[in-house]
This record gives C-alpha cells, structure tokens and sequence, in this order.
C-alpha cells in the first residue's frame, strides 16, 4: 500500500471506514460494532476505531520490516561468490 493521507469516515449505512483522504468508493477497512457497543461506547466509538485503525498500521509496518529483513537475508544465502 502507497504512502498517502488516510481518513476516517462514518458511512451511510453506519459503520466507520478508512479510506484514501480525497477519494470515493470502497473503503479500504470497514468497521461496525452492534448496537450495544455503539450505546456503550457512545461519542467514544471513533476514538476507538482509530485505535483500532492505528494498531492494525503499527501492525502492518512490523510485518513489511519482517519480510523484508526475511527476504534480505533469504538473498544472502542465495548468493554465490
């Protein structure tokens, strides 16, 4: 996924998605909570899927360095001299 600005969306239907700032269409993550969470979390329910949003990010970020250190030193090994 490119570097670009992100933002945090309500969609018609209810839930709360991440989409390319600027752009329409399909959000790139969608979520929604039942409607006991939405009554427990009240005006909180944004500050917790961005939360969520900021968590899955840091997560992703971490699995890119891990592959591609995995594949640096897969590259080493197969390197012959």
């Amino acid at each position: 996924m490119s570097s670009s600005l992100f933002e945090i969306v309500e969609l018609a239907d209810g839930r709360v998605g991440l989409r390319r700032a600027g752009e329409e269409g399909e959000p790139l993550v969608c979520i929604q909570f039942s409607k006991e969470a939405e009554e427990y979390l009240n005006d909180s329910r944004f500050e917790v899927v961005k939360a969520m949003i900021e968590a899955g990010l840091e997560t992703v970020g971490e699995l890119a360095e891990q592959s591609s250190a995995e594949f640096e030193l897969e590259s080493e090994r197969r390197t012959l001299h």
